[in-house]
């Protein structure tokens, strides 16, 4: 988002990365579900403004007979991902498979050691990777993302899920959700709202988890995609992914991509930055009553601290939109009593 960096901006991820790129689904963590149950659905939530005016809305689009009422079949939530539903620092969880793909399939590449832009990457020097070119992201991208089935694919990430581990917490990635946010899913879901993910990550790389993380289908999933191609090969039909970007789900392209996808305007969007400020105009300036939440990353004890001069996930000019279009800005440190289920 403005950021020159091409290999930890979003569209530069997007441009590597992505390439790979009324459910009623109870979401799959024991706790969630515990807690959905109780008298509070959002127990992870601070009580203040930005709680009430989650539970406000939500009241007001359900209830019959109110003037904000919304029909179950329109009630759209839309979420981005990374940053928005689980941590997105130091680099896109993304970003972080593709350049140990690269490394995974270098004793099969022995010329890595010294052609660009691999060599740059199996040195390990994250500032070194700034200047790699266009020309050269799409070459990681045909090496990490591209060349197989999706079913290969899908099996590629599922597998580097099970083992990859986050930096800083020492966890697996998909445990680094966050708590309220999964438990604003469940109260949605609840209230009969339809949860679709809106990210610009890639779409196949997202469906291998969001199931099982989120509980949100894969129909219900909307992301950057890849060029694939649809093969006969001895008489069994397959898709193979090609080393090209197809459509690139994130700033302008996300009401693009929720407009194909789903054919509805949402009345609810949650974002965490620029990239996600055309969705949430799109979702709320509509002459009705609509809610738009932007979570700001302010609680560097728990997790991390980051806005206007981020290289990964920069929240700019979403965070002045916030104030003149009235949305919600929620606090990680103020409005949330834990980031994680982990979290005491």
């Amino acid at each position: 988002m403005g950021y020159s960096f091409p290999l930890t901006s979003r569209r530069g991820v997007l441009q590597m990365a992505i390439v790979g790129f009324l459910v009623t689904v109870q979401l799959p963590h024991d706790s969630v579900k515990a807690e959905s149950a109780s008298s509070d659905p959002l127990p992870s939530w601070a009580e203040g403004a930005a709680k009430r005016s989650i539970v406000s809305f939500v009241n007001a689009v359900v209830t019959d007979g109110s003037s904000d009422f919304v029909a179950p079949e329109a009630r759209i939530a839309a979420f981005d991902n990374d940053g928005t539903l689980w941590c997105e620092q130091p680099m896109y969880a993304q970003l972080a498979f593709a350049l140990d793909r690269i490394k995974e399939l270098a004793p099969l590449n022995p010329d890595w050691s010294t052609k660009q832009p691999f060599a740059t990457v199996l040195s390990g020097d994250i500032d070194a990777l700034g200047s790699i070119s266009e020309k050269e992201v799409v070459e990681i991208v045909a090496a990490s993302h591209a060349g197989m089935t999706p079913a290969e694919f899908d099996a590629i990430v599922r597998g580097w899920l099970a083992k990859a581990r986050h930096p800083r917490f020492k966890r697996p990635y998909t445990e680094l959700v966050y708590q309220p946010m999964l438990e604003l899913i469940s109260y949605l879901r609840a209230n009969a709202f339809q949860v679709f993910i809106v990210s610009g990550g890639g779409v196949e790389f997202m469906r291998a988890f969001a199931a099982e993380v989120y509980g949100v289908p894969p129909n219900q999933v909307i992301g950057s995609s890849i060029k694939t191609q649809f093969e006969m090969r001895d008489g069994h039909p397959i898709l193979f992914r090609l080393p090209q970007i197809d459509f690139i789900n994130d700033g302008s392209g996300k009401p693009i991509g929720i407009n194909s996808h789903i054919g509805r305007r949402p009345i609810a969007a949650f974002g965490n930055s620029d990239g996600d400020l055309e969705m949430l105009q799109w979702t709320t300036m509509a002459g009705a009553r609509r809610l738009g939440v932007v979570i700001h990353h302010d609680n560097p004890e728990r997790e991390y601290a980051y806005d206007r001069k981020s290289k990964c996930g920069r929240l700019d000019r979403a965070l002045d939109a916030a104030v003149v279009n009235k949305w919600t800005v929620v606090s990680m440190k103020e409005d949330w009593g834990r980031v994680f289920a982990f979290d005491n």
